[in-house]
Order: structure tokens, then C-alpha cells, then sequence
């Protein structure tokens, strides 16, 4: 599997989420941190992005069933 590496505005795209939101998630340890390429440029890896999406409909889905 070839790693690919999205960018913020797809970041936000794919989970629905704005940007402040997945900073404010990255600081507290809860969403996939960036890489650097460059100084100037951040960049996250896709399949953390969709494991982190996967993890987030598990648990959505244990706590829906224990309501």
C-alpha cells in the first residue's frame, strides 16, 4: 500500500470537521499529528486520518448501543 499524504483542506473535507477543531484535537492527542515536509507545509497521512474516522464510528457505535 503506497502512503499518501493529504492536505488540510482535504483533511477538513473528509471529516467533517474545521480546521481550529482538528488543531485544537491534534494539541489535546486526539486526532493524527501533521507532518512537516517542509517548513512551511503540513500535511497528514491518509491512513491515519481514515483510522482515526474508523475509531470514532466504533466508539459511536458502543456508546449507541449502550444508551
Amino acid at each position: 500500500m503506497a502512503i499518501r499524504f493529504i492536505r488540510l483542506p482535504e483533511v477538513c473535507r473528509r471529516v467533517g470537521l474545521p480546521k481550529s477543531t482538528i488543531y485544537k484535537l491534534m494539541s489535546d492527542g486526539d486526532f493524527p499529528r501533521a507532518v512537516k515536509p517542509t517548513p512551511r507545509t503540513s500535511v497528514w497521512l491518509e491512513e491515519e486520518v481514515d483510522g482515526w474516522q474508523q475509531e470514532r464510528i466504533a466508539a459511536s457505535r458502543v456508546q449507541g448501543n449502550a444508551a
